[in-house]
């Protein structure tokens, strides 16, 4: 009896250790600011409305940054950090430098924040929350964003470009193992590459896509080539819709696009190329509500990577530096 006792102990101190080591996502809920801080998404929807009503673009950039954020250590706000004496931090990294844009909005949600409930709001779920808001601001589906993630102290040029985050000239199989490696699935990645239905994408970034790839609409490619010059430093950041039919709706053309070689990223194109992501792409293309379904369920996955909950990390005062 002794002895099973004793393991009846164990096995619960187990089991519990179990449960609280896969807690981490569990602390993150849609409900966790309702007391502390209820008009939190009232302001931040004001500012990042504003800011999409100006630059429909902004909309665009609020979902990378997100999305750049989440794929480097974490969804924990490092992106938003300024270098310091101490750390060089992911802004200048290879995938973010002079591309990365939409810090001076969370800025000034944070300042709006900050006075309506102060110290109490994250960084990196204000970069969670105006990632949504974006999304239905430009005609795109709602969804309840997960909060209670915290902000890191620190952040990493190094671990920006170690290769995590995806390059505009992957290949199928890189965007599927990059992605899987942060636990999500091709369909989560098919589904998030239609966030591409918005934003613009730089002359530099596409050049060797309409010069030199075959699998292109050649209407297409001479379209973009008057603006994008086959000369390198010619143009270079010249800008191109990413979505050629509506550039300033969250739609899924995106998808339609591709299946007419209308891709204008290599990595976009790679989705419908007689590979294993065609079928999704065919899907959607012809089903915005289950493209709407998978997309929403793909961000809040994305949202949940290794977030810092509970006592790590802070709740920094200025999103561009640690406390």
């Amino acid at each position: 009896m002794a002895a099973a006792a004793s393991f009846s102990v164990v096995y619960v101190f187990v089991v519990v250790i179990s449960i609280l080591g896969s807690s981490t996502y569990a602390q993150l809920s849609k409900n966790f600011y309702s007391k502390s801080c209820p008009k939190v998404f009232s302001t931040i929807e004001s500012v990042v409305e504003s800011a999409v009503s100006k630059e429909p673009r902004m909309g665009a950039s609020l979902v990378r940054l997100f999305f750049h954020d989440c794929f480097v250590n974490g969804c924990d706000g490092s992106i938003l950090l300024d270098d310091t004496s101490s750390f060089k931090g992911e802004k200048t990294a290879g995938p973010n430098n002079n591309s990365v844009r939409g810090f001076d909005v969370v800025d000034a949600i944070k300042a709006k924040v900050e006075k309506a409930c102060p110290g109490v709001v994250s960084c990196a779920d204000i970069v969670a929350i105006a990632a949504r808001d974006s999304v239905v601001k430009l005609g795109g589906p709602d969804w309840d964003v997960k909060l209670g993630r915290r902000d890191s102290k620190t952040a990493s040029l190094a671990a920006a470009n170690s290769g995590v985050i995806p390059p505009p000239t992957a290949s199928l199989s890189q965007l599927i193992n990059r992605f899987q490696a942060k636990g999500l699935s091709a369909k989560d990645m098919v589904a998030l590459s239609g966030a591409h239905t918005i934003g613009k994408a730089r002359c530099v970034i596409f050049r060797n896509r309409i010069y030199n790839e075959t699998n292109i609409d050649s209407s297409f490619a001479k379209l973009r080539q008057r603006t994008c010059p086959r000369t390198s430093g010619s143009g270079d950041n010249n800008l191109a819709p990413l979505d050629v039919k509506t550039p300033n709706s969250f739609d899924q053309e995106y998808y339609k696009n591709l299946l007419n070689k209308e891709g204008l990223l290599h990595s976009d194109q790679v989705l419908y190329n007689g590979g294993s992501t065609d079928s999704l792409v065919k899907t959607y293309s012809s089903n915005e509500k289950k493209f709407y379904s998978d997309f929403v369920t793909a961000m809040i996955k994305m949202g949940d990577i290794t977030p810092l909950t509970g006592s790590n990390g802070e709740i920094r005062k200025n999103c561009r530096r640690p406390n």
